[in-house]
C-alpha cells in the first residue's frame, strides 16, 4: 500500500509510511474527511451562543504526520513538473488565499486522497492537463507567484 501512495506527486517514502503508521486501521475513519481532522488540518473553531470564530488550524494529532503532509503537499505546489488536477486546484487556490494556506488546503485533500486509496485499495487516477490549460493557469497566476509555475 505505501508503494501506492508514493505514486501521488510529492508523496515519499516517509510521508507514506508515517500516513501508514499513523492511520493503522484506515475503516476506523466513517468518511475520509474525518482522516484530515484526526491529523489537525482542519480549521479550528470556537463556538459559543452567537459568537462563532474560525481561526488556524487546530494541530490535533501526530504533528510528525502533519508536516510530512504539508511537506508533500509544499513539493506538489512547488516542485512537481507533473501538471495534474491537484496540483491545478492548489495553484489557483495559491493566488486567491495565499501560498501558506494552500498548502494546508493541499495537505487535507492529500490525506483524504491517501484514505480513499487505502479503502478502495486503487491507484492515484488524476486527470493531465492539456498544454493549452497549462498556459491559462500560467497566466492566470502570473509573475507574482512564479515559483508556483515551474514547468
Amino acid at each position: 500500500m505505501v508503494k501506492r501512495f508514493m505514486d501521488i506527486p510529492g508523496v515519499g517514502v516517509i510521508t507514506a509510511l508515517s500516513f501508514y503508521t499513523a492511520v493503522d486501521y484506515p475503516e476506523r475513519f466513517k468518511k475520509s474527511s474525518d482522516v484530515a481532522a484526526y491529523f489537525g488540518l482542519t480549521p479550528r473553531q470556537y463556538q459559543s451562543g452567537e459568537v462563532n470564530h474560525v481561526t488556524g488550524i487546530s494541530k490535533r494529532g501526530d504533528p510528525a504526520v502533519r508536516r510530512a503532509l504539508i511537506q508533500a503537499a509544499t513539493v506538489l505546489l512547488l516542485h512537481s513538473k507533473q501538471w495534474n488536477t491537484l496540483k491545478a486546484w492548489g495553484v489557483r487556490l495559491a493566488k486567491r488565499i495565499g501560498f501558506s494556506k494552500a498548502r494546508v488546503a493541499v495537505a487535507r485533500k492529500l490525506a483524504i486522497i491517501m484514505h480513499r486509496m487505502w479503502i478502495n485499495n486503487d491507484r492515484f487516477r488524476s486527470k493531465a492537463l492539456h498544454r493549452d490549460e497549462i498556459a491559462t493557469l500560467k497566466k492566470e497566476v502570473g509573475k507574482e507567484n512564479s515559483a508556483l509555475v515551474v514547468a
